[in-house]
């Protein structure tokens, strides 16, 4: 039984809808690897999920492969933008859903706001960072000489944003003072009344004479008095 026209063109649009579905779902799962390989990096495991296309997007066949990007500025984040493109210059943009899994520090107990922060106190545990919207810490050596500006609850991942700034001298630290008098350096022993980062001015008390002076940070346990 011949078939009429209506029947052959239906036929043709049936195959044709099922051939563009086949490139959809193409470069949706070649984004989706191209993410996930984009982020795999060591310390890393990444999760990626291809979304819909946008409505009325044409997709054309790639036989030669499609090819990822993202822009310059982007960061991590929950949903993502990868620009697909094909050699033969087409151009698709597909959204995909992102799980960036890395190990983060997270407090072990409550912690109190002015609390130094230890290694005992914390412990690494795998977070989503793209839902980690303030950042985090993931280094011990992140909270040498730093105190929290705010009280943190059990459990809670370690932000930049939860110190204050870091102090090289703390409040109560014994220091060595340096003076400079006419190229003459003279040193002694004092206790910081206040604390600061390097280049911070303070108050420090002369152990021998008991007097109050100005003082600049230097580093760890050094400060320079002022004239």
């Amino acid at each position: 039984m011949r078939k009429g026209p209506a029947s052959l063109l239906a036929i043709a649009l049936l195959a044709a809808g099922s051939a563009h579905a086949d490139n959809v779902d193409a470069v949706r799962q070649a984004a989706q690897a191209w993410l996930v390989q984009h982020y795999s990096q060591p310390g890393s495991r990444a999760l990626a999920s291809a979304e819909p296309l946008a409505a009325r997007t044409v997709v054309p066949a790639c036989p030669q492969g499609w090819r990822g990007d993202l822009s310059s500025t982007a960061r991590p984040a929950p949903r993502m933008s990868v620009a697909m493109t094909c050699p033969t210059g087409a151009k698709v943009q597909v959204p995909v859903k992102l799980q960036l899994f890395r190990t983060v520090l997270v407090t072990n107990r409550p912690l109190q706001r002015g609390d130094g922060v230890t290694a005992g106190d914390v412990r690494g545990e795998e977070r989503d960072i793209t839902r980690l919207g303030y950042g985090y810490l993931d280094q011990l050596d992140d909270l040498g000489g730093r105190l929290l500006s705010r009280p943190l609850g059990t459990g809670s991942v370690l932000t930049p944003g939860a110190f204050g700034a870091r102090q090289a001298v703390r409040p109560g630290d014994h220091v060595q003072m340096v003076a400079r008098i006419n190229g003459i350096e003279v040193r002694a022993g004092g206790v910081a009344l206040s604390g600061g980062d390097t280049g911070a001015r303070l108050r420090v008390r002369n152990d021998s004479s008991g007097r109050a002076v100005d003082a600049m940070v230097q580093g760890p346990g050094l400060v320079e008095a002022l004239p």
